[in-house]
C-alpha cells in the first residue's frame, strides 16, 4: 500500500470527466485532498466528488475556464484557501477544438487551440511553483498525448504541436526547479475511451486506431490512472523527473 499520498493536496485540472476523473478517484481511495477542477460540466464534477467523498476524502470543487488568466489565479487561490498547500499539480485540461485541415486555420482557431493546450499549463506552473518552492516539495504532472509523437491524426495537427510543447516544457522545467525538491513529469496517453473521442472521433476513426495497438483494443480511463499515482508518489518514483510515460498499449515504444 502506498502510505506517502495520504493526506497530500492533490490539484487535477479537468477532472469532471475521463482521465482526470479516474485519477482524481484513485488519489482518493489512497487518503489525498482533492481539488477537481471543472469547466462547463458541473454535474459531472459533482458526481465524481461524491464519490471522493464516499471513500471519505476531501474534496474541493473548483470552477472556471483555464483559457482565463484570472481563472487559473482563482482556481489556485482556492486551492490554498481550502488547504493551505499544494503537493501534487495534474494539468490534465486540454482538447482538440475540432478537427480542422490546414487550409481551414483561422487566427482565432489556433489561438484558442493554444490557449487551453499551450497558455494555461505555463500559467498553472507559474501559479504554483512559487508555492512548491517554498514547501521545498512537489510533484508536478503534465499531461501530454500520443499525438505529440506522431503528429496527429487528420486535423489534429494544430493540437498535436500543443501536445508537443507539453512535452518539451515537462524536460525544461525539471531541470529548472529540482533543486527545490519539486519532480515535473508527464504522461502521454494513447487512445483512451473518454469524451474527447466521442467529441471528435468516428466510430470508423477508433477503429482504425485499434487496429494501429498491439494489444488490439482501445484504453480506459482508470489504466491511466496508475500512472499518476506512480509519478505523484515519492515513495515509487523519487529519482524520477523529466519523464514522458506512454501509456498506450503498445502503440509507440520510444
Amino acid at each position: 500500500m502506498i502510505s506517502d499520498l495520504k493526506g497530500k493536496v492533490v490539484l487535477i485540472t479537468g477532472a469532471s470527466t475521463g482521465i482526470g476523473a479516474a485519477a482524481a478517484v484513485a488519489f482518493a481511495r489512497l487518503g489525498s485532498k482533492l481539488v477537481v477542477h471543472y469547466n462547463a460540466s458541473r454535474d459531472a464534477a459533482e458526481a465524481v466528488a461524491g464519490q471522493i467523498r464516499a471513500l471519505g476524502a476531501p474534496v474541493v470543487l473548483a470552477g472556471g475556464d483555464v483559457m482565463e488568466e484570472a481563472s487559473v489565479r482563482r482556481i489556485v487561490a482556492q486551492t490554498m484557501a481550502a488547504y493551505g498547500r499544494i503537493d501534487v499539480l495534474i494539468n490534465n485540461a486540454g482538447g482538440m477544438l475540432g478537427r480542422v485541415k490546414i487550409e481551414d486555420y483561422t487566427a482565432e482557431h489556433i489561438n484558442r487551440v493554444l490557449a487551453l493546450n499551450v497558455t494555461q499549463v505555463a500559467l498553472f506552473m507559474r501559479e504554483v511553483t512559487p508555492v512548491m518552492r517554498k514547501q521545498k516539495s512537489g510533484n508536478v504532472i503534465n499531461v501530454t498525448s500520443i499525438a505529440a509523437r506522431n503528429g496527429g491524426g487528420g486535423g489534429a495537427v494544430l493540437y498535436a504541436g500543443a501536445k508537443g510543447f507539453v512535452s518539451t516544457v515537462t524536460r525544461g522545467w525539471a531541470k529548472e526547479v529540482v533543486g527545490d525538491g519539486i519532480r515535473v513529469n508527464a504522461v502521454s496517453p494513447g487512445v483512451i475511451t473518454t469524451p474527447f473521442h466521442d467529441r471528435y472521433s468516428t466510430a470508423e476513426q477508433l477503429k482504425a486506431m485499434q487496429a494501429m495497438v498491439p494489444m488490439n483494443r482501445l484504453g480506459a480511463p482508470d489504466e491511466c490512472a496508475g500512472t499518476f499515482v506512480y509519478l505523484a508518489s515519492d515513495e515509487l518514483s523519487g529519482y524520477v523527473t523529466g519523464q514522458v510515460i506512454e501509456v498506450n498499449g503498445g502503440q509507440y515504444m520510444p
